[in-house]
């Protein structure tokens, strides 16, 4: 290994170790919460089973309903109890584990489809970029075109019809006339077009 590469994992170790104490202060804040939270329900299924057995007392409950509701203070006491075990605290931590997993795969969809977003965005305008440059070089070269055409006609017109080899269709009786006096060339041209 290189002094670079063994600088490189010695910063990747340093990072990984504070979000690795990140996570287990955060195991120790939620380990004390679920066990303060566990007192809090064991000293309220308490609290409920000592209510019910006064109120049975005083005749505000009969035997029935005071066996009722002391089983549902009981289950809300066993409960609390079992939030303050290791056991407890452990499941309490694979639903927080959980909660935080489907967190991360939310927020890893989300960042994938704004990558998407941007992708497809960056594609989009770079094809109306290429579409416009080739709509800029079509026009240039209808415009060389043009100016070729329009060059070669001003050329033709005034190069003299005894002088050019190529003659087209009709064009001497055309130049004979008007040379004589007799029609012109749109004319002779309508003439072609009418019959």
């Amino acid at each position: 290994m290189s002094f670079r590469e063994i600088a490189v994992t010695i910063r990747a170790v340093n990072r990984a170790s504070s979000e690795f104490s990140k996570i287990q202060t955060d195991a120790e804040t939620l380990a004390t919460r679920v066990k303060s939270l566990g007192s809090t329900l064991a000293g309220l299924g308490a609290a409920g089973t000592a209510i019910g057995y006064v109120a049975n007392q005083f005749g505000l409950l009969d035997d029935a309903q005071t066996k009722v509701f002391t089983s549902a203070m009981s289950v809300v006491t066993v409960m609390g109890l079992f939030l303050r075990t290791s056991a407890g605290l452990a499941v309490a931590q694979k639903v927080y584990s959980a909660a935080c997993w489907v967190a991360t795969a939310a927020q890893n969809a989300l960042n994938i489809s704004y990558g998407t977003f941007l992708a497809l965005t960056g594609v989009g305008i770079a094809v109306i970029v290429a579409a416009a440059a080739a709509m800029a070089y079509f026009a240039s070269s209808m415009n060389t075109a043009t100016a070729s055409v329009q060059n070669f006609n001003s050329a033709t017109a005034e190069t003299s019809t005894n002088t050019r080899s190529i003659q087209r269709a009709g064009e001497s009786t055309v130049t004979s006339r008007s040379g004589s006096g007799g029609s012109s060339d749109a004319s002779f041209y309508r003439r072609g077009v009418e019959q």
